[in-house]
This record gives structure tokens, C-alpha cells and sequence, in this order.
């Protein structure tokens, strides 16, 4: 139930305000830049998520939040698409912020900590009960969620796995999501060529994982599943004709092709991804550096 009445930022505009990143992103800083690492304690009710469709981090908070049972404990919403230099923002088309009627999310960061200098991101947990920012470290959020609560939801961090499941996570986001992205990134044709030979033999290896195997451990459905879906659900759309990474789609690694679609089917999944979201805002251009880049186009996500 909204508790104010709806506020909207005004729309995009990079003309007059710029990209978002310089000022925020580049700012010499020895804070890490997720720098609220508070840790949710178990109260239902409480906790508000900020989320982004466009966001993979987000999208796995809010599939965990779902596979949980915690659409009842832990409420959520969303912010616009895009951006400029001002941050993420509420906008019509996702509604508005309906715990402090907020137009930019930058004004729960100034809440927690005035004249706040750094990122702001999604996901962002805000706690209703002290009206200040707890987290926006995208790797404990999700711990958090599927660990604090007693709910009747699936139990996506065994006691008995949790350490290697955590340790997969990492290594998820590592080697397929973030290394995705870097090879975008890369200043060289060598290390082109190396960044992405490496992502391609990431996704090789966790193919042959899913042979003969319905999830990443077996038959249980874990928090690796959701870090892995969330990642492969952008690679024909967008992770690959971004970055130009293979000339091969999702649909020639069969055993991670099934596993994404098989996920799709269940409404965590299928309810938190927006497909329009994961498509190129406009057309895939790359640094005149002197790279060859391989050019891919956007294949539909089925």
C-alpha cells in the first residue's frame, strides 16, 4: 500500500545531466564501493527492496525472495530502466516508491548518510523501522534472505552445502558475469582474445557440470541456480551482443539451454524477468581501439 503520494523524477535526460558513472563511479575513495554491509536480522515486515529489472544482482535477490517464501515478509519495488547521472529513479512505468515516496534513490542514501559521495545501486535493503540504507552489498543480500527467515519456502542454502554454494556463487559471478562484461572492457586484441576464450570456457565447464544433473548440486534447487539463471537469461539478448564474446548462443551449450528454460518455467523466475529490460537500448557500438571485435547480433531470449 503506497504511504505517499506518487513522485516522479522527470525523465532521462543525458543532455543536460550526463552518464552515470563519473563522479561516482571514478571517485578516489579507500570505502569499497558497496559500503552499506549491515546484515538483516529476522523481523517480517521490516525490509523494503529497491530493485531494477535490468539488473542481474537484483533479479537474484528477488527470485530468492520469492523461492524463500518471503513475498509476504520482505516487501519490494522498482526503479526505472535507466539512468543518467542522477542515479536510479522512480518513474511511471515502475511505479512509485511506496515506502518514502522518493523520486531518485539517491535520496535513501542521503537519508542514511548526508552528502553520501558514492555508487548508488540496486539491490538496496532499506530498513523501515530506522529509515536508513542496511545493505547495498549484492553478495550478502541474497545470504541473508535465504538464511534469516523461517519460512515455507525452499531452502536454498543447505547448512550442510552452504559453504560450497557460496563458494560457486562467487565463482559464478566471477568467471561468467563480471568477466562477461570485461571482455567488453579489453584494451587489447590479446587480451580480447584471452578475456573472452576464458568466458567461453566458463560456460563449457558448467555445461558439463549440468549433464546428467537437473541443478548445479544435483536434484536440490540452490542459490547457484538462481546466480547462474540470472546471468544466462541476458546472454543472447544482451551479455554477448554487448561484449561480442562467441559466435556461439545459449542454445549450444544444451545442458545450460535446458537448465535456463526449465528455470523459466517456475514463476520466481519467470515473474522477476522482464524480457524487454534485457534488450539493447540502442545499437551495440564499440571503442574505435583498434580491437576486431566480433559482432553479434541480439538473438531473442527463446
Amino acid at each position: 500500500m503506497t504511504t505517499h503520494a506518487p513522485a516522479y523524477a522527470g525523465p532521462v535526460d543525458l543532455a543536460a545531466f550526463g552518464p552515470y558513472g563519473p563522479g561516482r563511479l571514478d571517485r578516489v575513495s579507500d570505502r569499497p564501493v558497496y559500503p552499506f554491509q549491515g546484515r538483516i536480522t529476522v523481523e517480517p515486515g521490516r525490509y523494503h527492496l529497491y530493485l531494477a529489472y535490468v539488473c542481474p544482482w537484483a533479479q537474484r535477490v528477488a527470485v530468492i525472495r520469492d523461492l524463500a517464501g518471503l513475498r509476504e515478509a520482505v516487501s519490494l519495488s522498482y526503479v526505472d530502466d535507466a539512468r543518467d547521472s542522477r542515479g536510479w529513479a522512480f518513474r511511471e512505468n515502475r511505479g512509485p516508491d511506496p515506502v518514502n515516496g522518493f523520486r531518485f534513490l539517491s535520496e535513501a542514501y542521503e537519508a542514511t548518510e548526508p552528502g553520501y559521495p558514492g555508487h548508488i545501486s540496486v539491490p538496496t535493503v532499506w530498513d523501515r523501522r530506522t529509515g536508513t540504507v542496511v545493505s547495498n552489498d549484492y553478495t550478502t543480500i541474497p545470504i541473508d534472505l535465504g538464511t534469516q527467515f523461517t519460512a515455507d519456502g525452499i531452502d536454498l542454502y543447505p547448512a550442510d552445502r552452504r559453504t560450497e554454494i557460496i563458494a560457486l556463487d562467487a565463482e559464478i559471478a566471477r568467471d561468467l558475469a563480471h568477466a562477461a562484461h570485461g571482455v567488453g572492457r579489453a584494451a587489447t586484441q590479446d587480451e580480447y582474445d584471452a578475456r573472452r576464450a576464458a568466458v567461453v570456457a566458463t560456460l563449457d565447464r558448467l555445461d558439463a557440470r549440468l549433464a546428467g544433473s537437473r541443478h548445479l548440486f544435483g536434484d536440490d534447487l540452490t542459490a547457484s541456480d538462481v546466480q547462474l539463471f540470472v546471468a544466462l537469461i541476458r546472454y543472447d539478448a544482451l551479455t554477448n551482443p554487448r561484449n561480442g564474446i562467441s559466435e556461439r548462443s545459449l542454445a549450444d551449450f544444451p545442458n545450460l539451454w535446458r537448465h535456463t528454460r526449465d528455470l523459466y518455467e517456475l514463476p520466481a523466475f519467470r515473474e522477476t524477468t522482464d524480457v524487454a529490460a534485457l534488450r539493447p537500448a540502442g545499437p551495440t557500438e564499440h571503442p574505435d581501439d583498434g580491437v576486431t571485435r566480433l559482432a553479434v547480433e541480439p538473438r531473442p531470449i527463446w
